[in-house]
């Protein structure tokens, strides 16, 4: 075999190599989609947990297309306040990501978190696949049981319907306003008590 040979076959096992990775890497990235009160709670929590690709705030489950962030605020859109996470469900398995997201939130409180109210504020995990539906009921049925609140989850479990990535100035809030005052009263509170109780998923920072 002459060296052009050589060359070529090694070429083609590395591209045959790229693919296998592509494929393999491609079919343990997920896409969820949550609410839990404001965006920018739940999208501090998980845009730091290993595993996790990206946690970008927006919109979903209204009746108009392109909402704004005025019209979502008044709750007459339909539309939750909700991030949307891709992650790798190798490192990060969906039952622990659900057991961040109740950890993270008061699901037993209907449209309502602390001080925001609204339909915009409701608890809410959008599902991609019927797999991530059964995880998610399956989920919710363990939090019930395991005492920790006195009311039962109210949590909506749906389908995935089309996403509105939010306004840039909401994407990222808490890692760039963290000494807004939301933010050390709401934010940080919420944050504290997730890592307390899942350190080792979060990426040091």
């Amino acid at each position: 075999m002459d060296m052009v040979s050589r060359q070529l076959k090694r070429i083609g096992t590395l591209v045959l190599f790229g693919l296998f990775f592509s494929l393999t890497n491609a079919q343990t990235m997920e896409t969820i989609t949550l609410g839990g009160g404001c965006f920018w709670c739940i999208e501090a929590v998980f845009q730091d947990l290993k595993g996790v690709e990206s946690a970008t705030s927006g919109y979903m489950g209204g009746h108009i297309k392109r909402p704004a962030y005025r019209e979502v605020c008044t709750g007459r859109t339909g539309h939750a306040e909700v991030v949307q996470v891709i992650f790798n469900s190798e490192i990060l398995p969906l039952a622990t990501l659900l057991d961040v997201f109740f950890t993270a939130h008061d699901p037993t409180s209907l449209n309502r978190q602390g001080a925001d109210v609204g339909t915009q504020y409701r608890s809410c995990i959008f599902c991609e696949t019927a797999d991530q539906q059964a995880a998610a009921a399956e989920a919710i049925e363990r939090w019930n049981a395991s005492g920790t609140w006195s009311n039962p989850i109210v949590t909506e479990v749906a389908p995935a319907e089309e996403f509105y990535a939010a306004e840039d100035y909401h994407q990222q809030y808490y890692e760039l306003n963290g000494e807004a005052p939301y933010c050390r009263a709401v934010i940080a509170p919420k944050m504290k008590k997730v890592h307390e109780a899942f350190a080792p998923l979060f990426n040091a920072n």
